[in-house]
């Protein structure tokens, strides 16, 4: 598993923290080393780290998918089912809990092909992501015509353009009141949630993006889809968009099992109006600050997630090298091929916790004078200890004292603390 560590603010003598300019605060003895560490990684600017784990971050992220209804037996209770109206039709939503005081909500959008179901149940069903998802509402969108049991749409419907369907999402954050939400999108889903936090950006505060492709398709991938369609029945077609060449021939279980479930829960006709408006998608309107006048890109923090054999990788690479480095995350994951959150639940779950408390969210809060507490720093229910946002990542730490809870002193801490004493400034130590 792969680590990126954002580039971040080199240290000036005036940004010091200490008794006076240029004479920075004495680090307890346990934390110098890391203090060291993370200064050599921060001067050297955008690095790739790699650890070798001897256990696993999480309980149960080496466990495999065990038949093929492991991805949709879920715990079900809760959720509640709504179609929404928007100004390009109606829009199939599933959702759990109810809006949290300030905290935004997790909002979905899945692949072409699939549905909220078989794109996020492994995920979103694994033990130590609804530990995390407790605290938010979760809002799952399908795309028009996408869901289980959902009716044909008659001949010469005209299916929303990518871009028409980015803007039917507000629709769904205005229905149920949400402030602004953390988006999660795989492959088609990405593009839409990209495009829409590109035309929304108030009302986006997060994204993680896995399998993005921000380019359109030329003339040659346009005639090698058609020709594609022509040779191949849409399911193949489809599982070639989701697995590589290497996952179809040799992780046939796996393949069958979507290949059956794209068959039999996804309306074909629906699927096939979906899948020509993707392949027929533009470019993604995005540029690296400074590459081009008035570029235009995310503001909001990006996680960009790829298995390391993926037939999305080359463009989520592409898509890495336009946005902000100071706000985006790439995190590469090994052995996870084109659906991590399928196959590597529990890495892309930890990965998940860190994008979190990078922004400032963490069930463990410090507070300014470094006691310790579980209750959540300006939240409005201070009783709940849940993943509220506190100093830490929000605000930095500007003074480090003994006492702190043991409990609080995982790694990422530690680095928060070590980083928050080489700079005055808001400390984002993400090891993704």
């Amino acid at each position: 598993m792969a680590f990126f560590l954002p580039r971040a603010l080199l240290p000036t003598e005036a940004s010091r923290v200490g008794d006076s300019p240029g004479q920075p605060m004495a680090l307890p003895s346990d934390l110098l080393d890391w203090g060291l560490l993370l200064q050599e990684v921060t001067m050297a600017g955008l690095h790739e780290l790699r650890f070798t784990e001897e256990k696993p971050l999480l309980r149960g992220q080496d466990t495999e998918l065990e038949n093929s209804d492991a991805f949709l037996s879920a715990v079900d209770t809760d959720w509640k089912e709504h179609d929404i109206e928007t100004p390009y039709g109606l829009l199939h939503v599933v959702i759990r809990g109810s809006p949290k005081g300030n905290r935004p909500a997790i909002l979905t959008y899945h692949d072409v092909g699939l549905n909220h179901k078989l794109c996020f149940n492994a995920f979103f069903n694994f033990e130590d992501m609804q530990e995390i998802t407790k605290h938010f509402v979760v809002c799952h969108v399908d795309a028009p015509g996408q869901q289980a049991g959902a009716s044909q749409f008659p001949q010469g419907y005209q299916f929303p353009s990518m871009e028409q369907l980015a803007a039917m999402v507000p629709s769904v954050i205005q229905h149920f009141g949400f402030k602004y939400v953390i988006g999660i999108g795989v492959g088609a889903g990405a593009y839409v949630l990209a495009k829409f936090a590109l035309i929304f950006p108030d009302l986006v505060e997060g994204l993680v993006l896995m399998n993005i492709d921000p380019n359109g398709k030329g003339w040659i991938d346009w005639a090698a889809t058609k020709l594609s369609g022509l040779t191949s029945t849409l399911p193949d077609t489809v599982l070639s968009h989701l697995f590589s060449q290497e996952e179809l021939v040799n992780n046939t279980e796996l393949v069958q099992s979507y290949r059956q479930q794209i068959s039999n829960t996804v309306n074909q006709f629906n699927l096939q109006l979906f899948w020509n408006m993707y392949n027929s998608r533009r470019d993604l309107d995005i540029n690296r600050p400074g590459t081009v006048p008035n570029a235009k890109t995310l503001r909001c923090p990006v996680m960009l997630v790829v298995g390391d054999n993926a037939p999305a990788e080359d463009g989520v690479v592409e898509c890495n090298s336009k946005l902000d480095p100071t706000n985006t995350t790439f995190l590469k994951m090994a052995d996870s091929g084109g659906l991590p959150q399928v196959t590597q639940p529990g890495k892309l779950t930890e990965a998940f916790k860190y994008f979190l408390q990078g922004m400032g969210y963490s069930k463990c809060q410090l507070r300014r004078d470094g006691s310790a507490s579980k209750a959540e720093v300006g939240n409005s229910d201070p009783g709940d200890p849940g993943w509220g946002r506190g100093s830490i990542g929000a605000c930095g730490v500007t003074e480090w004292r003994a006492g702190v809870h043991a409990e609080c002193l995982t790694l990422e801490y530690l680095c928060e603390i070590v980083c928050a004493h080489i700079y005055s400034e808001s400390c984002k130590f993400v090891p993704c």
